[in-house]
């Protein structure tokens, strides 16, 4: 368009006037200025003030989120809360021990979204990866140690939380030398390797006066604790059956998990374990019976000394049977359903760290609805750990405590002695409900 074809500005500008400020062109970077310039301050002028958002509602307290000013309708589904991190200099110190996948890849990068939380010390056995990491999240030299300057750790104030992240069978040793250094312990799951090494890591966490938690991701995972909320009110009646399987493909046969005296075991307490503890979660009671089947392919070494799969049922007082599967060696899938009197619950990624999708269905009349719940995701590695530092912040009970830990491993021990002797093993566990627990976590 020629300049002479241009429509008119409404700026009280003439139009010789308009031409000599954009240079006769609209098309070069000055004129486009100047045009906005001109607008802006004619157009808008003290007009400006009335544009602004109302002001927000800023609480007093440094913990409490920042109000801002509605602009969605209820037909939109609503934002959460302004993120309200604590001052670094008022969170809890978390050493993290152990340095490979779950550390690199999850944990590490989560204490930088953690609000009560904050990393400040490393422990490794690799010297090499021990200085680099250091270098990336800033850790400073004195508050790296090894496996063998572990112990120097208590002498080392900003250090409130040991987190240990090492092979199953490594959790008893450092737990306790961590509990003996005075430090409040989070345990990755599974606890151990036995539930009698679960007692002795209880005992002594109990006589060094230190909290212990496992931790348990899902018991801090939107979708997870929505299908559970669920079930108390009996949304769809009274849940009758759960169908809950975990399983992944691995390839390394040098991998510690194919190492029973690292792992434990197979299977089962590295994933199949979720089947376990979260059916247990959802239902808020503890089965009194297991029946399982246990196999392993012939000539396949990654399995020469852990198990493949497992296929299990659990009773539970309340009548409900859970039917569950692990396996190490077919393509992931990591869902479970509870099929209640008048609808049914699924869950499709439901162990993962990510990507939770929660349906549910029932009949209406001569329909039958099936609904997908949309819910915000979080950093469940997050959630967990401010959970345990608001717990030591305020000394209360963790919501998964050592004792939850120690009641799957009696339940694992279950499982695998009905799988050998092929029959239905009674669970003689900590009690027929969950007494155990710390508060609900602030979610």
């Amino acid at each position: 368009m020629e300049p002479s074809d241009q429509p008119p500005v409404k700026s009280g500008l003439s139009r010789k006037e308009f031409l000599n400020l954009t240079g006769k062109s609209l098309a070069g970077a000055a004129g486009t200025f100047a045009l906005g310039a001109v607008i802006s301050n004619n157009v808008y002028g003290q007009d400006r003030k009335a544009a602004l958002s109302p002001p927000a509602k800023i609480p007093a307290d440094v913990g409490e989120p920042i109000v801002l000013e509605k602009w969605k309708s209820e037909a939109d589904q609503q934002s959460a809360p302004t993120p309200t991190p604590l001052p670094p200099s008022r969170r809890i110190g978390y050493a993290v021990v152990g340095l490979g996948h779950l550390a690199l890849e999850e944990i590490l990068p989560a204490l930088n979204n953690c609000k009560k939380s904050k990393l400040t010390a490393l422990v490794s056995g690799s010297p090499e990866k021990l200085k680099k990491v250091a270098a990336q999240y800033g850790i400073a030299p004195e508050n790296c140690y090894s496996y063998q300057t572990y112990d120097q750790i208590k002498n080392n104030k900003e250090v409130d939380v040991i987190y240990i992240v090492l092979p199953n069978g490594l959790h008893k040793e450092y737990v306790i030398r961590g509990a003996q250094a005075g430090k409040h312990i989070l345990c990755e799951k599974p606890m151990a390797n036995t539930s009698a090494e679960c007692r002795e890591m209880l005992a002594v966490c109990s006589k060094a006066g230190v909290k212990l938690m496992v931790a348990y991701r899902i018991h801090y995972q939107p979708h997870n604790r929505k299908l559970r909320e669920m079930i108390q009110k009996k949304e769809f009646g009274v849940a009758k059956f759960v169908e809950a399987h975990n399983s992944q493909s691995t390839a390394n046969v040098e991998h510690w998990r194919h190492k029973k005296a690292l792992a434990g075991g197979g299977a089962l307490p590295d994933i199949g374990l979720y089947c376990l503890n979260t059916t247990r979660f959802i239902l808020g009671e503890e089965p009194v019976e297991v029946f399982a089947y246990q196999y392993s392919t012939p000539g396949n070494p990654l399995f020469k000394e852990i198990e493949e799969l497992v296929s299990w049922q659990m009773r539970f007082p309340s009548g409900v049977i859970a039917n569950c599967a692990t396996d190490y060696d077919v393509h992931e899938s990591r869902r479970y359903r509870v099929n209640c009197k008048t609808g049914w619950m699924n869950i499709d990624q439901a162990y993962a760290y990510k990507g939770q999708k929660l349906t549910t269905s029932k009949a209406d009349g001569m329909m039958k609805r099936t609904e997908e719940i949309g819910l915000a995701e979080n950093n469940q590695f997050a959630a967990e750990m401010d959970h345990f530092s608001d717990c030591i912040m305020n000394n209360k009970k963790p919501f998964t405590p050592g004792e939850e830990g120690l009641q799957d491993h009696i339940i694992m021990e279950a499982i695998y002695r009905s799988a050998k002797e092929g029959k239905p093993v009674k669970i003689n566990g900590l009690a027929a409900a969950n007494t155990w627990k710390g508060q609900e976590p602030e979610m």
